[in-house]
């Protein structure tokens, strides 16, 4: 009888098609937009530069286990309806709690500051003008629209702002790529023994597989069921489970191999045009941007640049908003960006103070460049105790209770787990000797 029930629910969304199908993406596919921001557009294209196809491999290898894990993270929020910070609370002891909230704020606003310097200098090659007037207006536009904006349309905005990624598959199609080498770099990894190496593994995996996205996807399924009255957690109404499964996992395996698409579009644009010239030396994706007009001509450098603005115009709402769902649900206060303003003064106090001290390090004497490289071990290292955690808290029947997750699906978010855990492991005793 529950099979019927369910099948019958599933049969009208699937009978409407290709547009019912895209409706029902959201956060998965947000996420995985949200993974490329310009920061990790910037580590991309640096290890495309400096190791050019070979690195390739790392995007094949890296996105079953980044979609397992995100899937993990979809699932707590669903059944549980709250997110991964809510369920910490209530579940371990509150210094794991602080310790986690803490290094994830402090990643999150060094990286706000680094994709809004990105964004202003992208902004500086499209049209011109100084750099700290785009700063200013990036980073007060992306909490402005939080605060003010209807939770409805704002997700519909962002869903929009997807597709300014694509710019990076173009770049790709205009661009003179050695295919054999590129394939060949894709499926067979080449390992190297040194500190550069395995500090850009980590900063590639730390930007892939990163903890902010763990909590936005969580707390952002919590925050979908909370406001749609025909939803409830799935511990109350287990009977709707296999229809919502079957959405996160579409929604989730969508996003993320959007997510790595674009990503190695941008590893072989940087290794067909940088590291083929023989320029290693990028640092940041708008010197990447810049870098490609004499070598793939002004309009691979024009959408280039566009791209680093849209993703930014994507990630930085989602940094900000993610900090804030982990310390509010933290400390139990009401959060979410369905809720007015007066209604959660706190959690939009967080997210507003996480995109001022972004917009304030632009202003400091931190190296936005430093700032990147550092957001992006700090997101690897701190990726481990978190992963640890989730797939402690999934295993828990007084967290889960009938959907504690086992199976393959465990066994890839253990393995996507053992695999930055390793990649911390060389980065750290190559560096010691």
């Amino acid at each position: 009888m529950t099979q019927s029930v369910e099948t019958s629910e599933i049969e009208p969304q699937s009978a409407k098609g290709l547009r019912g199908f895209v409706r029902t993406l959201g956060p998965g596919l947000i996420t995985g937009a949200a993974d490329d921001d310009p920061s990790g557009i910037g580590t991309y294209s640096q290890a495309g530069a400096q190791l050019g196809y070979g690195i390739g491999w790392t995007m094949i290898i890296s996105f079953p286990l980044m979609a397992a894990i995100q899937e993990i993270s979809a699932r707590v929020g669903r059944v549980t309806g709250r997110g991964i910070a809510g369920n910490v609370c209530r579940h371990y002891s509150p210094w794991l709690l602080y310790f986690i909230v803490t290094l994830l704020f402090v990643a999150n606003t060094i990286n706000i500051g680094a994709d809004l310097a990105a964004m202003a200098d992208a902004s500086k090659l499209l049209v011109g003008g100084p750099a700290f007037a785009y700063v200013i207006m990036y980073g007060l536009l992306s909490v402005l629209a939080q605060i003010f904006f209807d939770y409805k349309r704002y997700v519909a905005v962002l869903k929009w702002l997807t597709l300014s990624l694509f710019a990076y598959v173009i770049a790709l199609a205009v661009t003179n790529v050695d295919w054999a080498e590129a394939f060949k770099g894709a499926v067979l990894p080449r390992l190297q023994w040194n500190a550069d190496y395995w500090t850009t593994i980590v900063a590639i995996l730390g930007t892939t597989i990163s903890p902010y996205l763990f909590f936005w996807q969580a707390s952002q399924e919590a925050e979908d069921e909370r406001i749609d009255p025909d939803k409830e957690p799935l511990i109350e109404t287990p009977g709707d489970a296999m229809g919502e499964f079957t959405r996160i996992r579409a929604d989730t395996v969508v996003g993320m191999s959007f997510s790595t698409l674009i990503a190695l579009s941008i590893i072989v644009i940087a290794a067909a045009t940088l590291h083929a010239s023989g320029k290693t030396d990028i640092e940041t994706s708008a010197q990447a941007a810049e870098a490609l007009r004499p070598i793939a001509g002004a309009f691979a450098e024009f959408i280039f640049a566009l791209g680093i603005v849209g993703t930014g115009l994507l990630a930085v709402p989602v940094l900000a908003g993610s900090a804030a769902y982990a310390i509010g649900e933290g400390r139990r206060w009401p959060v979410g960006l369905a809720r007015k303003p007066k209604e959660a003064r706190a959690f939009y106090a967080v997210l507003t103070l996480a995109g001022i001290i972004g917009i304030i390090m632009n202003f400091s004497p931190i190296d936005p460049i430093s700032a990147l490289y550092w957001s992006a071990v700090i997101n690897g290292v701190l990726a481990v105790p978190v992963m640890i955690l989730l797939m402690l808290i999934v295993r828990r029947t007084d967290v889960m209770d009938r959907f504690v997750i086992d199976g393959p699906l465990n066994w890839l978010g253990w393995l996507a787990t053992g695999v930055m855990t390793a990649s911390v492991l060389g980065m750290a005793v190559s560096v010691l000797t």
